[in-house]
């Protein structure tokens, strides 16, 4: 299956300043050197806890945040490389959804000036073959086409990311990156949100970068799943493999994290503890190794390599050498 979308070396790192002059005086890396692949109608999950990098990398790819430094290879292209005028044409082949479905919704413009407001900026169609499209796509999501010309407010939060997933889909995409587009919503509502997403994906052949921290949703939809860690990928495989097989103690104290329906039953003993060290300073050698109940010496001298120990199941941890 070919590749739809490599990224190299990624990096993206905000320049922090301080004083009354707002002198430079550090870096904050908040994505520090990660590559990665996504191949053609796959859902590639990416996952950690707040503060790791997974949003950043989606902008960043979209450009939405210029890289540092790094390649973002998308059908053969460097988007890192590409001007403004050339983005814009890529833009309709890369999606977004984003997290909050009211924040990411202009509360002054009706579902069909929303929806339709890519297409008219791209110059796809005229104002009735626009509309049209506007209607299929409500009803390709579970709306209703006669509530086009509602506002925001007046819709739940599920109807709203519906409106955000059609906005999505209004240009034909090929990627669409999902930035936890269910984690403002009731469970229920999320189950249906990623329901439609797999039969989306299945209908239009799409492929999907799925930002979570929710370990159980982004079992249910990935193909692949890679960790994050302070800016960096610690574990990339496949979705079956990784929560039968985490090879990282990252991985393992996120899927002990995760709570167990049965309240009897007692948590495992390599839940995660402290907080996250700051990517402005991050911790010699491995970032992990603060945190981490198995470290020793050595990880505090040499930076893990990131490399294949199993078929297909890449990881960066000392331990494994």
């Amino acid at each position: 299956m070919d590749n739809i979308l490599e990224v190299r070396n990624l990096k993206k790192y905000f320049p922090q300043s301080s004083g009354f002059l707002k002198q430079q005086i550090a870096y904050l890396k908040a994505v520090d050197g990660i590559s990665f692949n996504i191949r053609e109608n796959e859902t590639l999950g990416l996952v950690g806890e707040s503060g790791c990098g997974k949003s950043t990398t989606g902008r960043t790819i979209l450009r939405i945040y210029p890289p540092t430094d790094g390649e973002v290879i998308f059908q053969g292209r460097d988007l890192a490389k590409l001007n403004e005028k050339e983005m814009r044409g890529v833009r309709k082949d890369i999606q977004m959804i984003f997290q909050d479905p009211f924040a990411s919704l202009n509360p002054r413009m009706t579902v069909k000036n929303i929806i339709a407001e890519g297409m008219r900026i791209h110059g796809v169609g005229d104002r009735k073959s626009r509309i049209d499209r506007v209607e299929e796509l409500m009803t390709t999501v579970g709306l209703r086409p006669e509530y086009m010309f509602r506002y925001p407010h007046e819709f739940s939060g599920g109807q709203r990311q519906r409106i955000g997933v059609a906005r999505a889909l209004a240009l034909d995409p090929r990627l669409i990156i999902c930035d936890e587009p269910v984690s403002a919503l009731d469970v229920s509502i999320q189950a249906q949100v990623i329901n439609l997403l797999m039969d989306l994906q299945d209908e239009f052949g799409l492929s999907y970068i799925f930002i979570a921290h929710d370990l159980s949703v982004v079992e249910q939809i990935s193909d692949r799943v890679a960790v994050m860690y302070l800016g960096k990928i610690v574990e990339l495989t496949d979705s079956d493999e990784l929560y039968n097989n985490p090879l990282h103690p990252y991985t393992r104290g996120l899927l002990a994290s995760v709570p167990e329906p049965d309240p009897k039953k007692p948590l495992g003993d390599v839940l995660l503890k402290g907080d996250i060290p700051s990517p402005v300073n991050p911790p010699s050698g491995c970032r992990f190794r603060t945190r981490c109940p198995e470290a020793f010496a050595y990880c505090m001298e040499a930076e893990p390599t990131f490399k294949e120990y199993e078929p297909g199941h890449f990881a960066a941890c000392h331990l494994l050498e």
